[in-house]
């Protein structure tokens, strides 16, 4: 790629995520904000926190985010691409608002955002422009003039995204005994959404059965699956299934539930299962109770071996992959022509969410896409 160590015209890159809890004081106001609107009685969030109080009230988000962090200040530099990075959170400090308005402070003035999460949706992807479209609202109501923003690209099918999954896989079906190694099942698994959401995620071209969100993580089970199977010589037997669904249970989610999908596989005679979080950019919550808790207890009642392969974390290809995606952009911004890095049938995603995309059911004003009122 021409001049690949050129970040122009973008000033600062921000790593943008979830947040979570940092002790036991923390995860009741913590989960306030994330059902901010809802109505939801304190009583309720308590019980919906005992997931946190199982690890001392400390979501492992932020301390992941901070060796991401790290990994990504690490390859810049080495690199000599010259783009400070800052982070900010959702709903936890650091607060993305409280981050842009440093980063207004400290004279940036174009700015990429890199979420912590991968694919399309509304929840992994416009429901973040939302938070960024509040924040700059925010920052304009104090007087100030803020950087204008672009998000990366879904990264799903990046290379430096799928290598670390798949070799997370390779690890954890060398962890399983000789005799149930080469039967091993592979269960991938993601965040549930409600089916409509996931039938309205991405472009409207995209919408349909499953949408754009349930076509990405099938593409990327199967980049996987495939590495695998030529990596082994055993071509090993995966589904898609979910995990850590909340809300009303009239409203139909994505299935199968992971715990019932282990039930089904020891139904069938399955001898083992690798669960593979491809769904998730780093080991926080939902991956430390819904699968190394919650479903590897439901997998020993049932006397099935399992083991759960490692997310990608703070990985040092996931920082290159960031890295190349960050020059990408910038190449394109200034008019040249590139080859964007995708793995597989999809191809890239989009530089820009066109109007349309992963809609809202209450729709709001959102940053970095086609119909950002902040241009």
């Amino acid at each position: 790629m021409p001049e690949a160590r050129d970040a122009t015209p973008y000033d600062a890159l921000l790593l943008l995520s979830f947040g979570g809890p940092e002790g036991p004081d923390d995860v009741v106001p913590f989960l306030e904000n994330v059902t901010r609107g809802r109505g939801i009685p304190t009583e309720r969030l308590k019980e919906v926190g005992s997931h946190y109080f199982l690890f001392g009230g400390v979501s492992p988000i932020n301390a992941q985010n901070r060796a991401l962090l790290q990994a990504l200040r690490e390859d810049f530099a080495d690199h000599g691409l010259d783009l400070p990075v800052y982070w900010g959170n959702r709903n936890w400090a650091p607060y993305l608002t409280d981050t842009l308005r440093e980063m207004t402070a400290d004279g940036r003035r174009r700015v990429l955002v890199l979420t912590t999460s991968a694919y399309a949706s509304y929840s992994g992807c416009r429901q973040y422009r939302e938070n960024l479209a509040e924040s700059l609202a925010a920052l304009e109501a104090e007087g100030l003039v803020p950087p204008r923003i672009d998000k990366l690209r879904h990264y799903f099918n990046h290379e430096g995204f799928v290598e670390p999954m798949t070799e997370g896989v390779l690890a954890s079906l060398a962890d399983l005994p000789d005799e149930v190694r080469d039967g091993a099942h592979i269960a991938f698994t993601t965040h549930s959404i409600p089916t409509a959401a996931a039938d309205t995620s991405g472009p409207a071209e995209d919408h349909g059965d499953g949408g754009a969100y349930v076509r990405q993580h099938l593409e990327v089970a199967r980049l996987i699956a495939d590495a695998v199977t030529t990596r082994t010589g055993v071509e090993h037997p995966w589904q898609l299934v979910y995990q850590s669904r909340s809300g009303a249970p009239h409203i139909p989610w994505l299935e199968p539930d992971i715990c019932d999908h282990l039930e089904e596989r020891r139904a069938a005679g399955v001898p083992a299962v690798v669960m593979a979080p491809i769904g998730f950019v780093s080991d926080h919550m939902e991956v430390l109770y819904d699968l190394d808790t919650e479903a590897t207890a439901r997998a020993a009642e049932l006397g099935l071996p399992v083991r759960r392969s490692a997310t990608v974390g703070a990985d040092p290809r996931f920082a290159a992959a960031v890295r190349d995606l960050v020059v990408e952009r910038a190449a394109v911004e200034r008019g040249l022509t590139v080859t964007p890095c995708a793995l597989g049938a999809l191809g890239p995603s989009h530089n820009v969410c066109p109007a349309g995309c992963c809609p809202a059911r209450n729709p709001r004003p959102a940053a970095a896409g086609a119909d950002s009122p902040y241009a």
